[in-house]
This record gives C-alpha cells, sequence and structure tokens, in this order.
C-alpha cells in the first residue's frame, strides 16, 4: 500500500449506543494522551443511516420547536483507506494542563508538604510537552477541573482571575497546583502563582452559589469556536447565570437526553383510513351511533368497517365533524392502549415486522393473581427506538412517567440549527402484564395506602424544596401511588426473570404504564443485533405466575432489615426522600434496566414487610 494512502486511525471508538447514552455532543472523554469534547453534529461526517419511527419523530419536532426533524443512526468510520475521513469529530478540551513533574512545595504557614505541578495553557506546551528550566520534555495531562453551568455550557476555569482573586489583575506569573494528601479533598488542593505569592484553594470553588467561577459566558465549545450564545440568564429570576465547578470525570458531567418508543401498529391510524373510505359518501352526514351501523348494512361500508366497532367509527366521525385535529396522545398511551386492544394478537407475525404480541390463556392462573391480572401479552417480537433529544449537567432531566420531556426544560442542543438527531433501533422481546384497573383503584382506597402515600408525597415536596423545583412553574407532580408500586414490583420481577431466562438483569428493560389509559408492566430486552430475541422472556411469560411468587417472596424480606423497612421517605436526616422501603439490598437494580434512575420505589406497597405498614398491593 502507497503510504501516502494509509489510512490514520481513529483517536478512539465508541458502540453507535453509548453515543446516545454517555458521549454524545458535549460529553467529555479521556483518550490515552488528552481529553476531548464530542463535537456536535454538524460535525458529524459520513454516510448515516436513516431510521423511521414518525411517532418518535413527530415527538422530538415537538420538543426542539421545529417543523421536521430526521432521526438518523450515527455515522461510522469509513474503512476504505482511500475515502474521505468519516465519523464524529471531537475537539481538545480542556486547554488547561498539568506538567506530570516530581516536585513538592513547603508551606511554612501549615507547616505542610505540598506535591506540586506546573499548571499551563496549550499556548504555553511546546510540541505538546511542557519545557522545564533544564530543557527537558515532560509529558502533560489535562486539568481535571473545569466551569460549567445549568445549561450546559461548558469553558476552561480562568486560573489566573481565580489564584489572584481578582478579574483586573494582570499577573501572569507561572501557576502551580499544589495538591496534599491523596488529591480528591478540594481543602487540600490549591492554585498558586510563582511570580505574586497569591495562593487560593480551590475549595473556594465549591461553595454553594459562591459566584466564585463568574457569570457563565455562554461557551458551547462542542458546537465550533463560534457558537457562543450572546448571554446566560436564568429564567425564573432574569439573572446571569454563574459558573460552577465540575470535575471532567463525574458522573454529573453529562445527562444526556433521550426519547424512547416502541414500534407499534397505530389502530387510530387503521381507523382513520378506514374511516377515509367511506366518509364522503355515507358517514359524513351521520347523526348518531345508530346512523352508522345503518351505514354499515351496505356493502362498501361494511368491508371497510369490519375490524372496528360502531362505537369507536362514531367517536372519529364526530372529530372530523367538530373539525378537531389529530388527538394528542402521549408516547405511552399509544404503547398501551394498542397493547391492551386485541383479544388475541398484536400486529402481525411477519419476519419484516416490527412488532408480534400474542395474549395468553389465563385460565390457570391462581385466584390472588387472576383478581388483579387483566391481560398477559407474550412479546415474540419488537423495535425500540431512541432518540438523543439534548442533554444537561448538574442535573439529570428525564421523561416523566407517561414517557414525555417537558418542552419547558432547560437542555443544550445538540446542533445550532437542528435538523436532524441521532437514533439507534434494538430488536428484542419481552412480556407485557396488565392489570385490572378496578383492582388498583380498590387499593387506593384503602386508608394504609393513603397514609403511606401521604409520607411519599412529602418525601417528594422536601425533595423539591431541596433542589429549588418549583413544582407549579416547573410541572414537575408526584408520580403516584401506582406508579411507585408498579416500579417496585417490575424490579423485583427483573431480578426474579434473571434467574431463568438466560438475560443478565441489567439487560432486561422495564416499562412502566400507569395512566388513564391502564396500568401494565413490559419487561423486554433489545440489542442493536440479533441477541436480543432469543425468546428467553417469552417463555418467562408463559409461566409469569411462578415468578411473580418468587418476587413477591423476595421482596417481603431486605437483608438490611429492618433498617431498610423503617425507612421514612419524608426523613430529612436520610436524604433519601424518593425512597420508601428501598435499598440495594432489595429494589434497586442496574440504571441501564430502570427508567427512573432507580428513583419512586418502596417494596411496602408491594408487599407486607417486617415493618407491617399495611398499604401491600399482594397481601399474604
Amino acid at each position: 500500500m502507497n503510504k501516502s494512502h494509509k489510512k490514520i486511525p481513529p483517536a478512539g471508538q465508541v458502540r453507535q449506543s453509548q453515543i446516545l447514552s454517555t458521549f454524545g455532543p458535549g460529553a467529555m472523554v479521556d483518550l490515552p494522551e488528552h481529553s476531548v469534547l464530542i463535537a456536535g453534529l454538524n460535525h458529524w461526517r459520513g454516510e448515516r443511516r436513516r431510521i423511521f419511527e414518525d411517532r418518535l419523530a413527530t415527538r422530538v419536532a415537538e420538543i426542539l420547536e421545529v417543523n421536521n426533524i430526521k432521526l438518523y443512526a450515527p455515522p461510522v468510520d469509513e474503512q476504505d483507506p482511500k475515502a474521505p475521513r468519516t465519523g464524529i469529530n471531537a475537539f481538545m478540551f480542556p486547554t488547561w494542563f498539568l506538567a506530570q513533574v516530581k516536585e513538592t512545595w513547603y508551606d511554612t504557614k501549615t507547616k505542610k508538604t505540598f506535591r506540586t505541578r506546573p499548571l499551563l495553557p496549550w499556548g504555553n506546551l511546546v510540541s505538546g510537552k511542557y519545557l522545564s528550566a533544564e530543557k527537558k520534555s515532560i509529558p502533560v495531562v489535562p486539568v481535571r477541573f473545569v466551569q460549567a453551568c445549568v445549561k450546559g455550557h461548558i469553558s476552561d476555569i480562568d486560573w489566573y482571575r481565580f489564584a489572584h482573586n481578582d478579574a483586573e489583575n494582570k499577573c501572569r506569573g507561572q501557576l502551580w497546583l499544589d495538591e496534599g494528601g491523596s488529591g480528591n479533598d478540594f481543602a487540600e488542593i490549591y492554585v498558586r502563582c510563582e511570580a505574586c505569592k497569591k495562593r487560593r484553594p480551590l475549595a473556594d470553588a465549591t461553595v454553594r452559589n459562591g459566584k466564585v467561577l463568574g457569570p457563565c459566558q455562554g461557551h458551547r465549545p462542542w458546537l465550533g469556536s463560534f457558537a457562543q450564545e450572546p448571554y446566560c440568564i436564568r429564567e425564573s429570576t432574569g439573572l446571569p447565570e454563574y459558573n460552577r465547578l465540575l470535575v471532567r470525570s463525574a458522573s454529573n458531567a453529562y445527562f444526556s437526553q433521550i426519547l424512547s418508543v416502541i414500534s407499534l401498529p397505530d389502530l387510530d391510524e387503521g381507523l382513520r383510513n378506514a374511516v377515509n373510505l367511506v366518509y364522503e359518501d355515507f358517514l359524513q352526514y351521520a347523526e348518531s351511533v345508530s346512523d352508522v351501523k345503518k351505514e354499515r348494512k351496505k356493502q362498501k361500508v361494511a368491508v371497510a368497517l369490519e375490524q372496528f366497532s360502531d362505537e369507536a367509527v362514531w367517536e372519529e366521525v364526530q372529530r372530523r365533524q367538530s373539525g378537531q385535529g389529530k388527538p394528542h396522545k402521549s408516547i405511552k398511551q399509544v404503547e398501551i392502549e394498542t397493547l391492551l386492544s386485541s383479544s388475541l394478537e398484536v400486529g402481525e407475525d411477519v419476519p419484516d415486522k416490527d412488532f408480534y404480541g400474542r395474549s395468553r390463556s389465563l385460565d390457570n392462573l391462581q385466584p390472588a393473581f387472576a383478581s388483579c391480572i387483566e391481560r398477559i401479552v407474550l412479546v415474540h417480537r419488537l423495535r425500540e427506538v431512541i432518540a438523543q433529544v439534548g442533554f444537561t449537567r448538574f442535573e439529570a432531566e428525564m421523561p416523566d412517567i407517561d414517557g414525555e420531556l417537558d418542552i419547558s426544560v432547560r437542555r443544550a442542543l445538540l446542533d445550532i440549527e437542528t435538523t436532524w438527531v441521532p437514533a439507534i433501533e434494538n430488536k428484542g422481546e419481552g412480556v407485557f402484564i396488565a392489570f385490572r384497573q378496578e383492582a388498583i383503584e380498590d387499593w387506593l382506597k384503602r386508608e394504609a395506602v393513603k397514609k403511606r402515600g401521604r409520607e411519599l408525597s412529602r418525601g417528594f415536596d422536601i425533595w423539591c424544596t431541596r433542589k429549588g423545583i418549583d413544582q407549579e412553574k416547573e410541572k414537575v407532580k408526584f408520580p403516584g401511588l401506582p406508579y411507585i408500586m408498579l416500579h417496585s414490583l417490575s424490579h423485583l420481577l427483573i431480578v426474579a426473570v434473571s434467574l431463568e431466562c438466560g438475560y443478565a438483569a441489567s439487560s432486561i428493560r422495564e416499562r412502566i404504564y400507569a395512566g388513564e389509559s391502564g396500568y401494565g408492566i413490559l419487561l423486554y430486552t433489545g440489542s442493536t443485533g440479533s441477541e436480543g430475541t432469543l425468546g428467553g422472556l417469552v417463555e418467562v411469560g408463559k409461566r409469569i405466575e411462578h415468578h411473580l411468587e418468587v418476587a413477591l417472596e423476595q421482596g417481603r424480606l431486605c437483608s438490611n432489615d429492618p433498617v431498610c423497612a423503617q425507612h421514612r421517605p419524608d426523613n430529612e436526616q436520610e436524604e433519601r426522600f424518593l425512597h420508601g422501603s428501598a435499598c440495594h439490598g432489595c429494589l434497586l437494580i442496574a440504571e441501564t434496566s430502570c427508567e427512573r434512575r432507580n428513583e419512586f420505589l418502596d417494596r411496602a406497597l408491594v408487599v407486607s414487610t417486617v415493618e407491617g405498614f399495611g398499604a401491600e398491593f399482594f397481601p399474604e
């Protein structure tokens, strides 16, 4: 091969799914020799595969307030050495470095010796290395501290300003980072100026609302050099947003905002298409459901509407006569309505179809389960499409219990002008359990359940207060006891099912439905290949009552009882406001499996615990 055509290997590689969850635009990634910031969509190069999912694309367009959005899989690196370079670009960030010298500095005031290293901007390096006084080239590493704001803006700390505690100071002496102990205590880390002897602890930058790092300047380096926003203002107060200290490798440095849907046959679309065939000629002047019945006697109408009831057709006719647009339904509302719609099958059992589920008989269910379970669907084939909408820093903003993202949420953009968003599709299988609405309503009427609900609600209110969240303005609401109960049961089931289905517990995901359209749990697995369709969960669904028994038995006693069972969500000393009787010994599972990041859990709502609240949905 001609050396001139030899392809330079990429600086790093990640899976496509990791781009959406961990290493999307604006995320910081450590490479062997330096750290980078993943570039925005405007800097991605190469052919992209289109992913079609109208329901998801429509919702993403509403959230981003644009007319049209397309979904594409992240580009992959082109293997042909003669082809133009493709893939995802990245920018070097931060641009301040620490030289790897072995020097110490003695503090005469505290009588303590510190490990010290030169703190240098990129422009002071020679061929990417620190040139010492002895003219030796010394390797450098990126400084692990940067500054950012809650809107996602990020930039290097002005280390000269910080060290001198004065924005007007013109001293540009050599800066040193002094570290005492293991280097993890901010009170033991100092920035020191060699010229003027100024020295300041990094702990000053960690003071809440301290404004030490100055107002945010709106820097968005992942979008390019000229993508800085003109101002950064907090909407609630109209005052400038201030920078906060951020550790590059910290877990709060990047929270991807993703939205997902299960690709299901749209029953409403089928109804609309059927009515379209006969509306103008037969149905547009109908005045009642009886008129629809009369028109159905005509062969053309009967053939077009044979799959739909008179009541459903009449509702569609009324909608058209009143001039109403297509009714808005949340992501999960569409899904559960479809899962509950057919008495036997959902979708078609055809290889190229995205979804196929078949209801199993409930004749052999135990009376305790038969009284509360309405339907069990064995999902032989499903397709999940996940799209990234944006990202946040410091605080995660997740979809609500209906699977919706709030339009007004502060999020950092993936592109200057967003016309597409990255997405992936997973193929898998699962099992869906629907619960009787009347059983849950009767459970909610019990006094012990109401009392437990008040405790959980108070914990949620305290959590909002601690986070500075105005529940009315920011439309944050308590998810409700049915959701917490089903969510907790789902976690117990995932652990019990994983022991027999052949999948690891971390590869099983949940989808909780707790709205006006019904109550249910969908446990499913999926991957970008075919590994998620091995049939294990379908087999589990055929004897799900056994796994329910195991899950309920495991939930009654936790290895941390009685401490776990006695926890009160409104206890301000423990600061676990979103948990009832829940801990790592019983309900907390891998966050890849949980749709709420292990929040809103309480096994006392599912089964009786040693504390005996009497609020359990499944009595012994």
